[in-house]
């Protein structure tokens, strides 16, 4: 699929799983960055069309970064899945409200994340 996909994410086993996660899933254009601030940054110079986003973060959380990317860019135009990896971390809506279009909890097998990715990208 030609579906260009960042994921934000500090932990480097994490994104690795991810992009494998995803471009088995057929994704192919798939790039990265480890804080918030580098994925404001590159979702203003890529314009991806889905940003994967973990909530904890150095530097600004996902949170932060969500809100900044959708008030750089506009309502809607990137698809946003908040990803945690601590289940009471997650709060449904707050990442609402910082204008995600999807949250999951990270699991081992990341097939949820999969899932929600083929879902918002039809």
């Amino acid at each position: 699929m030609n579906k260009k996909i960042l994921v934000v994410d500090d932990n480097e086993q994490d994104r690795k799983i991810i992009t494998r996660v995803l471009s088995k899933a057929g994704f192919k254009d798939i790039i990265t960055a480890e804080r918030g601030e580098e994925g404001v940054e590159a979702a203003e110079k890529e314009k991806p069309e889905l940003i994967v986003l973990d909530t904890v973060l150095p530097g600004i959380d996902g949170f932060e970064t969500c809100r900044r990317i959708r008030k750089s860019q506009g309502p809607k135009t990137t698809k946003i899945i908040v990803t945690t990896g601590a289940i009471d971390a997650v709060d449904a809506g707050k990442a609402r409200a910082a204008g995600a279009d999807d949250y999951v909890v990270k699991t081992s097998d990341f097939a949820h994340l999969a899932k929600a990715v083929k879902s918002l990208l039809k």
